[in-house]
């Protein structure tokens, strides 16, 4: 019997031994440096709970889930503070590089354009790329020219030999709200008063 009680000892005592050294060779090796700024950490999962001041990010590898204390959240996610835990959260679209919420994205991947939160492979109808910064902006297209006005010489319609007549074409308030850069929207040209003044020269 008392050799059954050592025996159930010996094999007790050794298992502990196993998971210890396991443990220092798991810490080692490195796997256990996600646990940096943990309040609770896992030594399969990492990170499950962090310091208040920082953010908990959860990341996939094929089944296995990790979790790592972050000051910022990494391209593709963003930080929403919580009253107990804060989260990097993903942005919804994967064509988008940083978001401010999970659908409105503030910077887009190479090869994408931005477009009112959206990320396009191609901006959409009625908005032009600006170079170098990847954005979409909504291009002016004005109405129609106006007929030309009358002939005119310092606000007068007679009595001189040359004036000057405009025309005018409208834009939507939308584009002119947006600051969009818009095409001539005023023409001027020299034009010969037809009529002197009654009375005049």
């Amino acid at each position: 019997m008392q050799w059954i009680i050592f025996m159930l000892l010996l094999f007790i005592s050794s298992m502990e031994m196993l998971t210890q050294n396991r443990w220092k060779k798991q810490a080692s090796a490195g796997l256990l440096e996600n646990c940096t700024g943990c309040v609770l950490c896992s030594e399969d999962n990492g990170c499950i709970t962090c310091h208040h001041r920082l953010f908990l990010l959860i990341w996939r590898d094929g089944i296995r889930q990790y979790g790592m204390c972050v000051h910022t959240c990494p391209p593709g996610y963003f930080g929403v503070r919580g009253l107990e835990v804060n989260r990097c959260t993903k942005c919804r679209s994967p064509s988008c590089e940083s978001c401010f919420s999970r659908d409105f994205c503030m910077k887009c991947k190479d090869k994408f354009y931005l477009y009112k939160g959206q990320c396009f492979r191609q901006c959409p109808p009625g908005t032009a790329a600006q170079p170098g910064t990847r954005e979409c902006q909504e291009t002016c297209e004005p109405g129609p020219w106006s007929e030309w006005s009358a002939c005119t010489h310092e606000s007068r319609t007679c009595g001189c030999k040359w004036g000057v007549e405009t025309r005018v074409r409208e834009v939507a308030e939308a584009a002119r709200e947006e600051g969009t850069a818009c095409p001539t929207l005023l023409e001027t040209r020299r034009c010969r008063m037809k009529k002197h003044c009654p009375g005049g020269e």
